[in-house]
Order: C-alpha cells, then structure tokens, then sequence
C-alpha cells in the first residue's frame, strides 16, 4: 500500500489536506466528492495496492478511480477521496498520508467523519477536535468520543491532525450529514460553496454511492459463489 503521485504533478508547498475515507454513513466519502466536483480539481496521484481485492466502478461511461488523490491549486488544497474499505489497512493507510503530509509541508490534515447519533433531532450537529476555529464556527468541541479507522490511525501518528464530525442515523449513504460538514469547511476555508443546492447535490452524490456500492457488494457475492462452487 503506497502513495503514487503522477510524474507531472504540481502542488505548491504547504498545502491543506483533506481526507475522508469511507466510515459511519459514508460522510467523509460524500462530503469529499462533493468537494472535488465543485473546486474542479484534478487528480495527482492515487493508491497502489496489493493487499485489497481489484475493485473499481465505471460511472457515467467513466472508470471511477478507487483511491484517488486530488489537488485543487487555488486554495492549495490536497482531497483524499476513496470508495474502497480500507478495514484491516487503516496503519498503512495513515503512514502514507502521514509520509506525505511531511513531504509537501502541510500545514494541517483535516479528517472528515461520521459519529453515531444517540438522540434524534431536527439540525445535524457537527463535532470538532483540534482546531478551536471550528467551535467558533459553529462546531460542538468533541469531549468524549471512540475514534476508529484512518482517522484514529492519523491522530496517533500525526501532530497536525483536526477532525470534523457529523452525527448521523445510519450506516446508509447520510447525504445530509456531509452537507453539514461541507457549511463548516466553507466558512473555515471560504470555499465559495453556494448552500442554496448544497443538499440537492449532496442527495445526488448519495444516489451515486449507493449504486456503485450495491454493485460493488454484488460483485463480491458473485465472486464468493464461484469461489464456493469451485471448492465444491
């Protein structure tokens, strides 16, 4: 599991990075494509890996980039954005990030997440740690909180590491959830995100994902039952 950066690739030094791997209600996952399809941004480089299954997706007559890198140059902004579990790979998986973060000088990692919501309510609330700029904005400072996967990998293993959570109802896509992050990072960032179809967009992001995800679980099945049926 590496990190590979294309040959011809420019980013500028001390860049922001973003990373949303998939978690709880995938928001990471949606608020990170969300963001790569509103700054234009281009792809710089991706994962290689041996250690996952040869997964991808074609999506509107294109072939969708499992674990890509993208790079938007008008707010040095670096996206990680990947439609792939990483469960089992996640130290690997932050060592990379880590080792790149170092690299290009990055002033911060921001890790976008889904938190389990215990007490239903109209407004999604978004949580915060490591960066008091988020509680100023809005964010509810995390005090108590289980974190796991890359992030909690990151966290352990880098000093420069800030998050941002949105409460969600389910392990389903949670378009709405990753709207709520996105309002915050647009305020801290000043993005330009118009709110207006934010939702809109987020809702067809979620349709997205859950087709490429229900025919990534129907492929896995089929593969399991040629498995299966060859053993027999």
């Amino acid at each position: 599991m590496k990190i590979t950066l294309q040959k011809d690739a420019r980013i500028k030094r001390n860049p922001l990075i973003i990373e949303g791997f998939p978690g709880f209600g995938l928001v990471g996952t949606i608020a990170t494509e969300f963001l790569i399809d509103h700054l234009k941004t281009t792809m710089v480089g991706e994962f290689s890996y041996d250690e996952l299954p040869a997964t991808t997706a074609i999506h509107d007559g294109k072939v969708v980039r499992p674990m890509a890198i993208h790079y938007d140059s008008k707010h040095n902004l670096i996206i990680f954005h990947t439609i792939l579990s990483v469960k089992g790979m996640e130290w690997k998986v932050a060592d990379e990030v880590a080792a790149l973060a170092k690299k290009v000088g990055a002033k911060e990692i921001i890790s976008l997440e889904g938190v389990n919501a215990t007490i239903p309510g109209p407004e999604t609330q978004v949580f915060s740690y490591g960066n008091a700029d988020f509680e100023r904005l809005g964010a509810q400072g995390m005090k108590e909180s289980i974190i796991m996967g890359v992030t909690a990998a990151l966290l352990l293993k880098s000093g420069k590491v800030s998050c941002l959570f949105a409460e969600t109802h389910s392990n389903l896509p949670d378009s709405k959830a990753a709207a709520a992050i996105i309002s915050v990072l647009d305020k801290h960032l000043g993005l330009g995100v118009d709110a207006g179809p934010l939702l809109k967009q987020a809702e067809a992001f979620e349709q997205k994902l859950k087709g490429i995800i229900q025919q990534t679980e129907k492929t896995n099945t089929e593969a399991e039952k040629k498995n299966l049926s060859y053993l027999g």
